[in-house]
């Protein structure tokens, strides 16, 4: 996952609005959200590799998704898989708090990564390369650097989100897709440094990534609105003739357990 835009509780209908890429290598197997049949709460998609995931929500309306830190000159090649730190959270009990508590204690084993958690009291922002913080009402965006760092992209979505937010229904569903299919790519002078050439970094500066061998491979729209409705729709790209699928979940919250 590279870019997360959401809006936490500042929306009269919705506590959380939530849309998300995810980027990755096209040769990277993968499923399609749906329900997990060893997990039946947990609705995410599925890394078929490391049996991971990248984004999802349970029935209970606990919330998770990551994305990777930029940073070459750390990679470890035998680190756990990141993807893992959510699909784990959504298949437990612990709620965010908890949860952060236990994995920041092996956090540095990781690769770099932004983690969001949410449950039904609170949201956080996590990473190992910086720290935990509680979030507050507001508009953010996370990509592969911290919380809100001012890449273009970052500042782009959230410039759009903010206007995607006077829209109500359907409206705003298409209006979030049509903000996380934009592929406007910034100048040179304002992409940011992160270690790798300058051509990767134009590759990857749009919202929506394309490129022989690497792109975004999902875009999800999470809704939890405060009368306890969950939806989540997701269009992911699954090679073949019709490569584009969309998935599309909608239930009420249940309570925890």
């Amino acid at each position: 996952m590279c870019l997360i835009l959401f809006a936490y509780d500042v929306h009269p209908a919705y506590r959380m609005i939530l849309a998300a890429n995810r980027d990755e290598f096209y040769d990277r197997p993968s499923a399609p959200a749906d329900f997990w049949p060893k997990h039946p709460q947990v609705l995410a998609g599925l890394d078929l590799k490391e049996k991971g995931t990248w984004l999802g929500v349970t029935r209970e309306g606990k919330f998770a998704a990551i994305t990777n830190y930029r940073d070459p000159a750390t990679w470890e090649d035998g680190a756990p898989s990141r993807g893992k730190l959510v699909s784990n959270y959504l298949a437990g009990s612990s709620g965010a708090e908890k949860y952060l508590k236990k994995i920041s204690l092996l956090a540095q084993q990781y690769n770099g990564f932004n983690l969001l958690l949410g449950d039904a009291n609170d949201v956080f922002v996590y990473s190992n390369r910086g720290e935990a913080q509680k979030l507050h009402p507001g508009v953010y965006g996370l990509s592969n650097r911290l919380l809100d760092t001012p890449w273009p992209k970052v500042r782009r979505g959230k410039k759009m989100l903010k206007t995607a937010l006077a829209e109500k229904g359907d409206a705003l569903e298409e209006a979030l897709f049509k903000m996380l299919a934009d592929r406007h790519v910034p100048s040179d002078s304002q992409l940011p440094q992160t270690g790798i050439h300058l051509e990767w970094e134009r590759v990857l500066s749009p919202m929506f990534i394309e490129s022989p061998v690497y792109g975004t491979r999902a875009s999800t729209v999470l809704l939890i609105a405060k009368n306890s409705r969950v939806k989540l729709v997701e269009k992911s790209y699954q090679g073949g003739q019709d490569p584009w699928v969309t998935s599309r979940f909608s239930f009420l919250r249940e309570k925890e357990k």
